[in-house]
Order: C-alpha cells, then sequence, then structure tokens
C-alpha cells in the first residue's frame, strides 16, 4: 500500500538529536512551514530554551521539548507518548541523534565505541521501532539519518563508519519487511556528506589536533530541506551533496583506488593543525546546545545542484546522465594516479 502524506503544515513531527546541528536546523524549518514538532534531545536546557524561541512569533507550528536519550527505549516511548497525548499522534518520526569519535581504531576504548553505537545504532534502532509501532496505524513517514559512512569507510572516524553500516543495514532491512506487510509508512535513509555544524566538537577526540570536516561542507540547511522532503514523498535514499554520491560510487566501482588515493588525503583534511579544544566531547554528557551551524574553516555551500535534482525527478534524469559521465572521468584520474604512484614505488625499489 503506497503511503499517503499530509502537506507539511498539517503534520506532527518527532525529532531526535533536536539541540544542535541538523535537528535543530529542521526544528526552525518545520514550525516555519507550520509543523507541530515534537523535540527530543540529552540536553533539556539548550530544549527549553529552544522551545521558547520556536514558539514566539506568528508560527503556525508549535514546538513541544522531551528531554529524553535515544540509548534508552523507554525514553524514546515517552517521546511518542508525549506527541499522541499533546497532538493526537505524529505523522513523521525522524532518527537524527548522533555523535562520532574522532582517532585511531587501536587507540579507541570499547567503552566509548559501544558508547558511540548506544547512540547511533540504538537509537535508531529504538526510535524506529517505536514510530512503526503507531506509523502502521496510520500511515506516514520514517526518515533515519544515515552518512556517506554509510557506503564507505572514514578513517579516524572507523567506529562512526561501522555505526552508519550498521544504520544502513538496519534501515533496508525494516524497509523490506514493512514493504512486505504493505503497510503505509515510507522508509527513507539520508545521507548527508560533510555538514557545517558542532559535529566535530561534538565528538570525542583521540586525536592531538582538534577535528574538522574534510571539503566540500554544506550547511545543515540543506539536510533539513531534504528531511522535509522525505516527510511528503515516499524517497528510499536520499544524498546530501554530489561528493556524497560519488564517493559512494567510487567505493563501489574502484574500492582499492578509494583507499589509496583518497583515504590518505580524507585523513590530512580532518585536521585543522591546531591544538584539540575538548577532547571528551559530548559522547556521554550532553553540551553546545542550541547551537546550529559550527565553526568550519573555509567555504560553507549553500545549495546542493545534486539533492536539489534528486528531489525533483524531472530534473534527476539529466543530471544522473551528466554525472555518470563525471564520475567516470574522476575514476579514471584517480586510477592513473594510483597507477603513477605504484609505478614510481616500483622504480625506488
Amino acid at each position: 500500500m503506497k503511503p499517503s502524506f499530509k502537506p507539511i503544515q498539517h503534520q506532527t513531527i518527532v525529532l531526535t538529536g533536536a539541540s544542535s546541528g541538523i535537528g535543530l536546523a529542521t526544528a526552525r524549518l518545520a514550525v516555519g512551514r507550520g509543523a507541530n514538532v515534537v523535540l527530543a534531545a540529552r540536553d533539556g536546557q539548550a530544549l527549553d530554551s529552544i522551545c521558547s524561541e520556536l514558539n514566539q512569533g506568528a508560527h503556525l507550528g508549535k514546538a513541544l521539548c522531551v528531554a529524553a536519550d535515544v540509548s534508552r527505549r523507554d525514553d524514546l516511548q515517552r517521546v511518542a507518548d508525549t506527541a499522541i497525548e499533546r497532538f493526537g499522534g505524529f505523522d513523521t518520526w525522524v532518527n537524527n541523534a548522533g555523535v562520532s569519535i574522532y582517532g585511531r581504531l587501536e587507540e579507541v576504548s570499547e567503552e566509548d565505541s559501544r558508547q558511540l553505537f548506544e547512540t547511533n545504532f540504538w537509537g535508531t534502532v529504538h526510535g524506529s521501532l517505536v514510530a512503526v509501532r503507531h506509523l502502521k496505524q496510520h500511515g506516514g513517514a520514517l526518515v533515519n539519518l544515515g552518512s556517506v559512512a554509510s557506503d564507505t569507510a572514514i578513517a579516524l572516524q572507523g567506529m562512526y563508519s561501522a555505526s552508519k553500516h550498521a544504520v544502513k543495514g538496519f534501515t533496508d532491512a525494516l524497509r523490506i519487511e514493512l514493504d512486505a506487510e504493505s503497510v503505509p509508512v515510507s522508509v527513507t535513509l539520508i545521507k548527508p556528506g560533510a555538514i557545517d555544524t558542532p559535529y566535530p566538537q561534538h565528538a570525542k577526540n583521540y586525536l592531538q589536533e582538534e577535528p574538522k570536516h574534510a571539503p566540500p561542507v554544506y550547511t545543515p540547511d540543506e539536510v533539513a530541506r531534504a528531511i522535509l522532503h522525505a516527510a511528503t514523498h515516499a524517497v528510499r535514499d536520499l544524498f546530501i551533496g554530489s561528493s556524497a554520491k560519488a564517493m559512494s560510487a567510487f567505493s563501489r566501482i574502484a574500492p582499492r583506488t578509494m583507499d589509496r588515493v583518497a583515504g590518505p588525503m580524507m585523513m590530512r583534511q580532518q585536521k585543522r593543525y591546531e591544538r584539540a579544544r575538548n577532547p571528551s566531547g559530548t559522547l556521554r554528557e550532553p553540551g553546545f546546545g542550541g547551537r546550529e551551524r559550527g565553526d568550519q574553516p573555509g567555504h560553507v555551500m549553500r545549495r546542493s545542484f545534486y539533492t536539489e535534482a534528486s528531489m525533483h525527478p524531472a530534473l534527476t534524469a539529466g543530471l544522473l546522465a551528466a554525472g555518470g559521465v563525471g564520475a567516470f572521468a574522476v575514476v579514471r584520474t584517480l586510477q592513473r594516479r594510483a597507477a603513477s604512484s605504484r609505478m614510481r614505488d616500483f622504480s625506488k625499489a
């Protein structure tokens, strides 16, 4: 059964990880368009301030904040119950909460790795299963935040990559099972590339240097628009940024070339080469709430033509044709560089 979608202004949206970054940008955009939004995050103090902001002015939508830890399924059930009690239910559930760890895998503690999975993977599992129980009765959309790291590994963020691979596997399997039941629930996986949020500051950092995103970097507004698109359209996957799509494609077409060429480059580009500011981050304790943007050095792109075209099917066919030619050219360039590097190594030997 095909899902039917209410217009955004008639929806109630549940949003985890809503106290900063992508979650905060999405909450602001959704309330601005008239939706009722239930915001969930660990940082209750930041949420109170955000809800006060969102409930001011002439917005048709309303914001309701619930302090919750996504690693606890009971907390997310309480979020769902609150949405049902206050607004009569919800139409879209967005699993956005996440955190990362910067560091070599041999150095990252097992305790920190498990904590990351509690938030990124189990938080998504808990939220999805709580949401689906309600959505199967009324229809609607489940939107999970994956990453370009759902399709390719990012060195120095190995455990984050592993968690996002797991999120993809879970989301794809859940989608298949719901399709087999013919329930009117759309399941979308959003795969952002680098986004200018406080993500590097939130991460646990084992590096000596302050981390940053590898360019190109986009604003969180671009992800927020994609999330609201998924709340009103049955779309399987949405990449944020052509670079995210390209990295996914290259990892599939030329995995060894990605390992040899793009891998070392990504390791260099994730360091600011200044002393680490807050190594503990927010892996175990909330903080830095209320900030939508990070402090990414260099240019931050406001729009992705690829993402915009992906949300408008009439434009997508032409874009994919052009992108296929471009992707092939870039892969060939990377392959030639890798071959040249092997020849140099051979000649030195």
